[in-house]
C-alpha cells in the first residue's frame, strides 16, 4: 500500500522490517491477521521499535506520533498478513480508553507494557444470549470492602485464554428501565481466583475466542476504569476505535494481492478486481479521515460505522471474487491462494458481525445523520 509523503520514512522502516521477518521465517502471511495471527515475540519486536503505543505520550511509553504514522504501520502489518494478534486489543482501544478515562496510576500501570509488546489485554462486551444488545449485560459486580466482586459471563472474548487482563463491562447497580444506566468498566486479571477461561474452537480450527466465567471474582477498587455508571459512554467511545481502522478493510488484503498475481484472468475477474481495488482506495481515504478526526479529538463515531459496515461487506466479496476466479483452474493457481482463500471462507461469515453488526451500525449512522 502506498500514500502520502507523510510517514513514508516510517513505511519503508516498517517494509524492511517486514522482509527481514519473512527472510528469517518468523511469520507466515494471513488473512484475519489481527484476528488469527497470535504471537508475543513479533508484538514484542514491533514494541522494541516503538510501533506499539505510537501516538500515547513519551511518560507512558508512546513516542507521541502522529495518528497518521501509525495508521502507516498498521496498514503495512495489515497488507502483509503479519501477526498483530496479540498486542491488537491493546494497542488499539485499551490503551486511548485508559488515556481519555484512566487514572495515572492506571496508565502508569499498563500502558509503557502494552507499548513494549508485553501485556496483552481481552475485550469483555458480548455476554451469552445477547447477540448483539450490548446495553443487557447482566455480569454483575456487587460492591465489597476494598472494591467489587464480579459474578457473570463473557463470550467471544478474543484470545482471554492468551491474555493477561479482560476490559469488562458490568452492571455496577440495578438494571433500570433505561438499561444504559449503571454500567462500568473493570479490569479483571485472567489469572485470579474464581476466574475460568475455555477457549472456543472454530471452523477454521483455530481457538481465537474465549468464554470467560466470573465467580465472586475481586476486583480492586483501583481497578474501575473511568467513574462507576459511566461505562455505556465510555464503551461506545472505545468501540469507536475498534471500528475505524484500516483491519476493517484489509482482512483479506493478502488474499487480493495473491488474486491479481494471477496469470490469464478472464475480462468478468478483471472487471471485478478493478472495481475491488477502487473500492479498497475509497474506503482507506475514509479510515485517514477518520485518523484525522481523532488528532482533532473529535468523536468519529458515524465515519467508524461507515468505514466498519462498507469494509467488512467489501472483504467478504473479495473473498467472492477469489472464488469466482479461481474456482474452475486446475492449474496455475499456488497452495499459498487457495490455503488462504480455504482459511477466508471460513472466516467470512464473522465479518459482518464483529464489531458490532451492519443492522447495529446503520442504526449508530441513521441516528446521527438524523440530527
Amino acid at each position: 500500500m502506498t500514500a502520502a509523503p507523510v510517514g513514508t520514512a516510517i513505511r519503508a522502516a516498517v517494509r524492511e522490517f517486514l522482509r527481514g521477518e519473512r527472510g528469517r521465517g518468523s511469520f507466515s502471511a494471513s488473512v484475519d491477521s489481527w484476528v488469527l495471527g497470535h504471537s508475543p515475540s513479533f508484538s514484542r519486536a514491533l514494541g522494541e521499535r516503538g510501533w506499539l503505543g505510537m501516538t500515547w505520550p513519551k511518560r507512558h511509553g508512546g513516542r507521541e506520533s502522529s495518528a497518521y504514522e501509525r495508521f502507516v504501520v498498521i496498514e503495512e502489518l495489515l497488507a502483509a498478513g503479519a501477526p498483530v494478534a496479540a498486542h491488537w486489543i491493546a494497542d488499539r482501544q485499551t490503551g486511548p480508553l485508559l488515556l481519555r478515562y484512566g487514572t495515572e496510576e492506571q496508565r502508569q500501570r499498563f500502558l509503557p507494557s502494552i507499548a513494549r509488546g508485553e501485556l496483552f489485554i481481552s475485550a469483555g462486551m458480548s455476554e451469552p444470549d445477547s447477540g448483539s444488545d450490548l446495553a443487557s449485560v447482566r455480569t454483575r459486580a456487587d460492591p465489597v470492602d476494598g472494591g467489587w466482586k464480579v459474578t457473570g459471563r463473557k463470550v467471544w472474548s478474543s484470545h482471554a485464554h492468551r491474555s493477561h487482563y479482560m476490559l469488562a463491562l458490568v452492571r455496577t447497580s440495578p438494571r433500570q428501565e433505561d438499561r444504559h444506566v449503571g454500567l462500568s468498566q473493570v479490569f479483571i486479571d485472567l489469572q485470579a481466583p474464581g476466574v475460568d477461561v475455555r477457549p472456543i474452537e472454530v471452523m477454521a480450527g483455530e481457538a481465537h475466542f474465549a468464554e470467560v466465567t466470573l465467580d465472586s471474582v475481586h476486583v480492586p477498587a483501583s481497578m474501575v476504569v473511568g467513574e462507576v455508571g459511566n461505562g455505556w459512554r465510555q464503551v461506545t467511545s472505545e468501540l469507536a476505535y475498534e471500528r475505524s481502522g484500516p483491519e476493517r478493510y484489509l482482512s483479506t488484503f493478502v488474499l487480493f494481492a495473491e488474486l491479481v498475481r494471477l496469470e490469464s484472468l478472464d475480462d468478468r475477474a478483471v472487471t471485478e478486481i478493478g472495481s475491488v481495488a477502487a473500492r479498497l482506495w475509497g474506503l482507506r481515504a475514509l479510515s485517514v479521515r477518520v485518523q484525522e478526526l481523532i488528532e482533532q479529538g473529535r468523536a468519529p463515531d458515524v465515519e467508524a460505522a461507515l468505514v466498519k459496515d462498507l469494509g467488512s461487506r467489501l472483504e467478504g466479496e473479495i473473498v467472492e471474487v477469489a472464488r469466482r476466479a479461481t474456482v474452475d483452474r486446475t492449474q496455475g493457481v499456488n497452495p499459498h491462494l487457495r490455503r488462504l482463500l480455504e482459511v477466508a471462507q471460513l472466516s467470512a461469515p464473522s465479518f459482518t458481525l464483529r464489531g458490532g453488526t451492519v443492522e447495529i451500525l446503520r442504526g449508530i449512522i441513521a441516528r446521527r445523520l438524523g440530527k
